[in-house]
């Protein structure tokens, strides 16, 4: 697997803007910050809240109707082998727990209560114990065990990894899932996004005799038992393949294998099935195979017997133990807040979710973000990212500067908070889906960006610096006077720190550096750099000195930011992993979360738990 010699973190892609952007004047209801907490913005992929809802239909996709009423985020339902009862994950009382209800949506229980990410229930065959995917022990998914009638839970799996997607045997002697416990998270081809290598494993209920029985290296996943427990059913893809089968609509040509894999002897054999991503399979009787195909015009359930069931975007299904019904999860159409305050396990700071890349004013009152261009659609090339201003709580989100021409990326404010500064050209590697593969140091330049500034008003636009190197994410010295940003080109790679007055430019660093943040303090300045096949922060002082490395874990760190006293970090990572497989994720990057820690590096503390991509975050100072 060839690594790109250089790449540029970004952990939230432009997805960002159709998933994210708030609509400009909308409001929301606005709730005042407790004096003794610390508010955190950041950005989501997907989904939004109310994106996700439950349905029951006929098997074919008749009479269908919601199963419960729509909350923040309903999916991954399985029916119980009695027909009678449903579980589900689910984010209505914050963190991901698993609830069940009766079929008709009457009785709702909750099943599960920890801070912890809890999802991906599979009954036993007596329908008296669930085994599920959880972060309860080191913030990496295991399988635990849940006894429904105590509701008392073990674990069942442990490790590094994440185990996912569990499926009980028919004859309750096995238990089957997948695993990614032995990938190192390499990146994509000429990308910074990490593949997922997922490997299935079985373990008997009891966590004894533990086997591997795909071989590792590409991807196999989401395993169903047959009725006689003699094979199991799973789908797979090329490791290289599991970047595009992330998308919500992957590109044509990207098909996924249903395969039969005997369990005894090993052996694969590949399932008749059309082309496309197919994921999800179900093996309903000896002749019948259900999937869900992933597709811009055809998506939904499919039968191999040529018969099709309900239709869209549709994540996660499971039928009626008399194969007449199914449940399903599948995006709705939502309204978009621009200000949403989401739940947090850490009474201390207060999470909310907004758009892509937030900046706050000096004074706290307003933040700029990056949003689309008028005129521009989704999908368009270049899309004309722009510079976004908005009250705090969402209210008056108006575009301060656009160009239809160039892209937007990293808006900062001056510390004067009347002038913002960004980056502008066509930065391909962000808003060119993944088509921009970096191969070569020459390929960070993509025809040169510049950093630009803009009064807030959006008068007396100027660009500061010129050329054919690619410059962005600048960040001013809290006096003023100085700007950062980093830079690639032929004119050298690295940090660059600009004399507002003179226009004088001196090198800070000449690595694959990125993000630069100055501190609130002015004495250092802190940025992503590539490392030992992943992206670590450092800081540097302004003159160059005192170089420290902050973080040392597998997976990326980046898009940071720092607290308004300069004593914190708050920054997205890639350290905890996959926590479900990257077919069901909808996300370029959905192992990202969110993370705080202090300015030397120590006191980590982790903010987020779930399986969505988020990333981007910045800290509000208080009014």
């Amino acid at each position: 697997m060839r690594r790109p010699p250089i790449v540029v973190v970004l952990l939230v892609l432009p997805t960002l803007l159709s998933s994210c952007e708030p609509s400009a004047n909308q409001n929301s209801e606005f709730v005042p910050v407790a004096s003794d907490q610390e508010t955190i913005v950041m950005a989501r992929v997907f989904p939004q809240p109310g994106q996700l809802a439950l349905f029951v239909a006929d098997a074919d996709g008749s009479n269908e109707r919601p199963l419960v009423d729509a909350s923040v985020a309903d999916y991954n339902p399985v029916w119980a082998p009695d027909g009678n009862t449903i579980v589900f994950t689910s984010e209505r009382d914050g963190s991901a727990d698993l609830y069940r209800v009766r079929a008709d949506g009457s009785e709702l229980q909750r099943l599960t209560d920890d801070p912890a990410y809890d999802d991906q229930g599979a009954f036993s065959p007596d329908g008296e114990q669930l085994v599920f995917s959880t972060t309860r022990v080191d913030g990496t998914t295991d399988l635990w065990i849940l006894e429904l009638v105590t509701l008392q839970s073990h674990p069942l799996t442990a490790g590094s990894g994440g185990d996912f997607r569990p499926a009980w045997s028919p004859d309750g002697q096995w238990i089957a899932f997948s695993s990614d416990r032995l990938s190192d998270l390499p990146f994509a081809y000429g990308r910074w996004e990490h593949l997922q290598l997922v490997d299935l494993y079985l373990i008997r209920p009891d966590g004894s005799e533990l086997r591997q029985i795909t071989e590792h290296g590409e991807f196999c996943g989401s395993p169903k038992w047959t009725a006689d427990s003699g094979q199991i059913i799973a789908y797979c893809m090329t490791a290289q393949q599991t970047m595009d089968s992330r998308r919500a609509v992957p590109e044509l040509g990207e098909d996924t294998q249903l395969v039969a894999i005997d369990v005894v002897s090993g052996s694969v054999t590949e399932l008749a099935a059309g082309p496309g991503v197919k994921f999800n399979p179900a093996p309903l009787d000896n002749a019948v195979l259900a999937y869900i195909l992933r597709d811009a015009d055809e998506a939904g359930i499919y039968y191999s017997n040529g018969t099709r069931g309900p239709s869209g975007s549709i994540g996660t299904a499971s039928w009626s133990a008399d194969r007449t019904q199914v449940v399903y999860h599948r995006r709705v159409p939502f309204e978009r807040e621009p200000w949403v305050e989401t739940w947090s396990p850490n009474s201390q700071y207060r999470l909310v979710l907004t758009s892509a890349l937030p900046a706050f004013s000096p004074a706290g009152d307003r933040y700029t973000y990056l949003g689309r261009a008028a005129g521009t659609t989704p999908g368009s090339r270049p899309r004309g990212a722009s510079v976004m201003v908005a009250d705090i709580g969402g209210t008056n989100a108006r575009t301060v500067y656009q160009d239809q021409t160039r892209n937007i990326l990293g808006p900062q404010w001056l510390a004067d908070g009347e002038k913002i500064a960004f980056g502008i050209g066509s930065f391909d590697a962000f808003f060119n889906g993944f088509h921009g593969l970096f191969l070569e140091p020459e390929d960070r330049a993509e025809g040169g960006a510049q950093i630009a500034m803009v009064n807030a008003d959006g008068s007396d636009y100027v660009e500061l610096t010129s050329g054919s190197n690619n410059s962005g994410f600048p960040s001013m010295s809290p006096d003023g006077k100085f700007m950062v940003y980093r830079t690639f080109g032929p004119e050298g790679d690295g940090l660059r720190i600009m004399d507002i007055e003179t226009g004088q430019v001196r090198v800070l660093s000449a690595g694959y550096d990125n993000f630069p943040f100055w501190s609130p303090r002015g004495d250092v300045i802190m940025f992503s750099r590539q490392v030992e096949g992943d992206y670590e922060i450092y800081t540097v002082r302004p003159d160059g000195t005192d170089e420290r490395r902050l973080t040392h874990s597998l997976g990326n760190d980046a898009h940071m930011g720092w607290s308004p006293d300069g004593e914190y970090i708050v920054f997205a990572s890639t350290r905890m992993g996959y926590k479900d497989e990257i077919t069901y994720t909808d996300a370029p990057q959905p192992y990202g979360e969110i993370f705080v820690m202090r300015w030397d590096g120590s006191d980590v503390v982790q903010l987020t738990d779930n399986q969505w991509e988020e990333g981007t975050p910045a800290w509000q100072p208080k009014q």
